[in-house]
C-alpha cells in the first residue's frame, strides 16, 4: 500500500511543480489530469507518435522517485451520458456532439494511460437526468439511464480491453454508480466486462449514509482505485440538511456534512484500509484536496503525517508456534 497525490489540488501549478512538491513530502504515486484544457499536460500532444510525449512524462515522474497509479479524466467523460445545459461548460454542441467528445476523450486517456503503462484510468459516467433517480414522477427514468449507460459504455470497455487499461466509474451521486446496489447493478449490466471497476472515494459513500466498509467487503476486486477523502457527518445539522445535502455554499456552518482531509472526519481509516487489505486491495491511496476548512498546504502536510504509518505492507504470516500446530 501507498500514499498517492492527485495533482490536481494544485490545479494551477505547473505539473512539474507539483510533482517535485509531492515526492518532497513523501508521497509515493501521483494522479495526473487527462480532460481538456485541464492546465497540467495536453492530452492531444501526449498520444502523438505512439504515445511519445505520454512516454517522456512517465520518465520523469519516475525520474523523482514517483510512480503514476492512475489518469483522471473525471471532467469530459460526465458527457458520455450527460448533456445540454448541464456539460455546455465543458462542450458546447448538440447532445450528439456532447456524447461522442465524451466518449472520444476517454479514447484519449486510454492511450495515454496505455502509452505510461498506467494500469486504470478514472472517470464519471453523468446522468442524462438526476431526477431519474426517483421513480417519481417518471417510473422508467432510471431503466432508460441503465439502457443508455449500456449502449455508451460497453464499446468503450472493449477499447479498454484494446489498450489494456481498466476503467474505474467514480462511485459518486451524479453517475450510475452512487451505492452499492448500483455498483452491483452496473457491473451486471456490463455482464461483468473484465475492465469495468470502481474509483472508491469514501466520501462519496459515506455522505448517502452507507457503509464504505460493507461497499469495500462486497465489491472486492471490482475496486481498482482508491481516492484519500474524508467526510465530516455533523450529526447536531443532520435534521436540517439530511444525508443528500448537495446545495448550498460548501463552506456554510450549517451543511449536515463536509468533506475533510484523511483524519479529519467521520471515516474510520484502520478500519477502511484493514478491509481494502483483507480484500486483496494493496494499491495507492491517492489524496484528493476538497477540505473547504483548511489550506491545500496544510492538507498536504498534514495527510502524509497521518496516512502513511496507517498502510500495510504485507500480510500476517500465522502462528507456527507448537501451541498453533495441527
Amino acid at each position: 500500500m501507498k500514499v498517492g497525490f492527485c495533482t490536481v489540488n494544485y490545479s494551477d501549478w505547473k505539473l512539474d511543480d507539483v510533482i517535485k512538491l509531492a515526492a518532497g513530502k513523501g508521497y509515493e504515486a501521483v494522479e495526473i489530469p487527462s480532460y481538456t484544457d485541464n492546465g497540467q499536460t495536453d492530452p492531444d500532444e501526449l498520444i502523438k507518435d505512439g504515445g511519445a510525449g505520454a512516454k517522456k512524462l512517465k520518465e520523469g515522474i519516475e525520474g523523482q522517485g514517483l510512480s503514476i497509479s492512475a489518469i483522471s479524466n473525471h471532467l469530459d467523460t460526465m458527457a458520455i451520458l450527460c448533456e445540454g445545459d448541464d456539460i455546455n461548460h465543458i462542450y458546447d454542441g448538440t447532445p450528439e456532439e456532447q456524447h461522442a467528445f465524451g466518449a472520444a476523450s476517454l479514447i484519449r486517456s486510454l492511450q495515454i494511460a496505455s502509452a505510461m503503462e498506467v494500469p486504470v484510468v478514472i472517470a464519471f459516467t453523468g446522468l442524462k437526468s438526476l431526477s431519474h433517480m426517483n421513480a417519481f414522477p417518471y417510473g422508467r427514468g432510471w431503466e432508460d439511464e441503465e439502457k443508455v449507460f449500456v449502449e455508451r459504455f460497453s464499446p468503450l470497455l472493449d477499447k479498454c480491453k484494446e489498450y489494456g487499461v481498466k476503467l474505474a466509474i467514480e462511485a459518486h451521486p451524479n453517475n450510475i454508480i452512487y451505492d452499492l446496489h448500483t455498483a452491483r447493478k452496473a457491473v451486471n449490466l456490463v455482464d461483468g466486462h473484465p475492465n469495468f471497476g470502481i474509483n472508491f472515494d469514501p466520501a462519496n459513500i459515506l455522505y448517502t449514509g452507507v457503509s464504505v466498509d460493507a461497499f469495500v467487503d462486497e465489491m472486492k476486486d471490482r475496486i481498482f482505485s482508491v481516492h484519500a477523502k474524508d467526510c465530516q457527518i455533523l450529526s447536531h445539522n443532520m435534521p436540517r440538511g439530511g444525508w443528500w445535502m448537495y446545495q448550498g455554499d460548501w463552506n456554510a456552518i450549517d451543511r449536515s456534512f463536509r468533506f475533510r482531509i484523511p483524519g479529519w472526519g467521520s471515516i474510520d481509516w484502520k478500519s477502511l484500509i484493514t478491509e481494502l487489505f483483507l480484500v486483496g486491495f494493496d494499491g495507492v491511496f491517492s489524496y484528493e484536496h476538497e477540505d473547504v476548512t483548511m489550506s491545500r498546504d496544510d492538507g498536504t502536510d498534514k495527510t502524509i503525517d497521518f496516512l502513511k504509518p496507517l498502510m500495510i505492507h504485507a500480510p500476517y504470516e500465522g502462528r507456527k508456534d507448537k501451541l498453533f500446530a495441527k
